[in-house]
């Protein structure tokens, strides 16, 4: 913790470089314009001389009889001129060290008010109710994805190859009783959901859907992360039933361990055979999670083997005349996965958290894993789909 506490100090010092950095941008930027306004001072002051110099010269009269040349204008005689165009020089030069040092007055109060500005700004990212230094971090570098892994700040960057969302992060909205919404022009425009396994027990189908919950995914099974056994939830007939009758669309996950493409196909099949008796409109879903702790046999293989392996299952389940999704967080949306080979399966993002951190195109969202729902003890995880199937 400590060795973390250090590396955000080190951080928030490369913050106050790049706050240096954009100062001096800016003093560099006023100083052009300080450029460009001197030399338009120059040119104007150029102008008025000029104009002066045609005033102060004699008007020559010819007069082709006597050939006799006039004077100057009534009034002014030539020593009175000379004066006049020192004085107006001495002027002109007045105004422009006045010019100046205005410019260079605005340089320095410009620059002051950004640099307060985002001192202002990082301030209230990291002491805010919900504020801290990942997420003042995440602010400034839009560009990538920061997260916290083994103990260290990830900057991964932001893919162009890959598809990103359109929401907009002022339609989020959290009712009295805590539930995320998607709220456009005054209506939610998103849909309510939970995902449960055997950890919820016995659950009250109807209360579910008397709450509102429209769809759930229920987990169907897992491979064994040290036995490499393929296993059914022992909840999952119950829940597949109970959701049917009370009219809550279900889709399913099923968590693997696959290392190799056969086994992704070994797993799609075991779901597809327990999908027969239910109705399953909603995704079938790949979880691609890794075990906590270095301990699950999936772990240490390659962001291109898991990538086929999720292509794989994802294949076998469309070819079964479902909708697969896969679901992870950002260390699996950025660290486990090439999300550039992944546009076509819709994403289930887990994050939680009150603001949706994920650039990329996700179609649910698991927003916290503290949810209470009416007819279900103890906790619950709360999503959002900003899509219906």
């Amino acid at each position: 913790m400590q060795a973390k506490r250090i590396r955000t100090l080190h951080i928030i010092i490369v913050f106050l470089v790049i706050l240096t950095m954009i100062s001096l941008t800016c003093a560099g930027t006023m100083g052009i314009l300080y450029v460009r306004e001197t030399g338009e001072v120059n040119r104007l002051r150029g102008e008025k001389e000029q104009l002066l110099a045609d005033q102060a010269m004699p008007v020559l009269s010819v007069d082709v009889e006597d050939n006799t040349t006039g004077n100057n204008e009534a009034g002014m005689t030539e020593q009175d001129m000379e004066s006049a165009s020192e004085i107006a020089a001495a002027g002109q030069d007045s105004m422009g060290d006045a010019d100046a040092a205005g410019i260079a007055e605005l340089m320095q109060a410009k620059e002051s008010e950004v640099e307060q500005s985002i001192k202002d700004r990082m301030k209230a990212l990291v002491t805010g109710e919900d504020g801290s230094p990942l997420k003042m971090l995440r602010s400034f570098f839009p560009e990538n994805l920061i997260y916290s892994f083994e103990d260290e700040y990830v900057f991964a960057p932001v893919l162009e190859g890959v598809k990103k969302h359109t929401l907009l992060e002022e339609n989020f909205q959290k009712t009295e009783e805590g539930l995320m919404e998607y709220v456009e022009n005054g209506t939610v425009t998103s849909h309510k959901g939970i995902d449960v396994s055997k950890y919820q027990g016995e659950i009250d189908w109807a209360a579910v859907h008397a709450e509102g919950i429209e769809y759930a995914f229920i987990r169907l099974g897992l491979r064994g992360y040290e036995s490499g056994k393929l296993v059914l939830d022992e909840f999952y007939d119950a829940n597949m039933r109970g959701a049917n009758a009370a009219g809550v669309s279900a889709g399913v996950y099923f968590f693997t361990q696959a290392v190799t493409v056969a086994e992704a196909q070994e797993e799609a099949a075991f779901v597809i055979d327990h999908l027969a008796d239910y109705d399953v409109p909603y995704p079938v879903v790949f979880d691609v999670e890794r075990i906590s702790g270095g301990k699950g046999r999936a772990d240490e293989i390659t962001k291109e083997e898991r990538t086929e392996i999720t292509i794989a299952f994802c294949e076998a389940i469309k070819a079964a005349g479902y909708t697969p999704m896969i679901y992870g967080n950002v260390v699996c949306f950025s660290q486990l996965l090439d999300m550039t080979r992944l546009n076509d399966y819709d994403k289930w993002y887990a994050f939680y958290d009150d603001y949706m951190y994920m650039p990329y195109e996700v179609s649910c969202w698991q927003y916290t894993e503290k949810g209470r729902v009416d007819g279900i003890p103890g906790n619950v995880d709360l999503n959002i789909s900003f899509k219906t199937w």
